[in-house]
């Protein structure tokens, strides 16, 4: 991503060519590789790219070894990683209650401040006891618990109508709302109740790799409109490929 910026500073500090001129310059592998290795990167920054990553997605034993093996300490106490993939797994098998109670027992502030997250929350409860087939007490549950929320706001009114038409529909095939019976929408509550946690415990609720990703690619799609050089096409390998000349 560094090398493939300088590249774009350099092409644009040469003097745009003559309209009949409009062949791209050729950047070979030997000068890519002279420029790559002119980028300075500390080890110590890589390390703290890796513990974020570690960290914001959860994997406490990954972040444990390699705070041992590195050095690299991370910003929240590791004990807490696993207390929040507990709540996480608890929304994701749809035990939305003891979610609730695990997310009060973190940080009751949380839900406190956050009334969409709750929201979010009570409706995928409600979500949960229509998949277990328990229409009476789904239809007590909307009444009590989501309705009164639905008169403070009308998004969450959209949002419980289309949950409660999910009652209507003998195959939830026919519902233009059957995805929320998707597995899908319980990673989607989850995701959320993750960011939140990070978010009150002060850390990223993203982690960094996937938008240095994201930036990568942006970059290279500028490039290609510049230059033919060495690109990355596979980033599970990172391999440098040929320019096509």
């Amino acid at each position: 991503m560094f090398l493939s910026r300088i590249v774009l500073r350099d092409l644009d500090s040469v003097d745009s060519p003559a309209p009949m001129a409009s062949s791209k310059k050729v950047v070979t592998r030997d000068e890519w590789e002279r420029k790559l290795r002119d980028v300075k990167i500390r080890k110590e920054d890589m390390n703290r790219l890796v513990m974020n990553f570690l960290v914001t997605e959860g994997f406490v034993d990954a972040a444990d070894k390699f705070r041992i093996e590195s050095g690299t300490q991370p910003d929240v106490d590791l004990t807490t990683i696993t207390d929040r993939m507990e709540v996480k797994r608890a929304v994701q098998s749809g035990n939305v209650q003891e979610a609730i109670e695990k997310i009060n027992d973190l940080n009751p502030t949380i839900l406190d401040t956050n009334p969409q997250l709750y929201f979010h929350l009570q409706q995928q409860k409600l979500i949960e006891l229509i998949r277990a087939g328990k229409i009476n007490e789904a239809l007590e549950f909307a009444q009590e618990e989501l309705a009164p929320r639905g008169e403070e706001n009308i998004a969450f009114l959209e949002e419980i109508e289309k949950t409660v038409a999910l009652l209507v529909f003998e195959d939830i095939k026919n519902c233009p709302y059957g995805e929320l019976l998707d597995v899908s929408q319980r990673l989607k509550t989850a995701s959320e109740v993750n960011a939140a946690i990070l978010t009150s415990q002060s850390h990223e609720k993203d982690p960094k790799l996937p938008s240095l990703l994201k930036m990568l690619i942006w970059t290279q799609n500028q490039l290609d409109e510049k230059a033919a050089y060495p690109r990355i096409n596979n980033f599970a390998t990172a391999t440098l490929e040929d320019p096509a000349i």
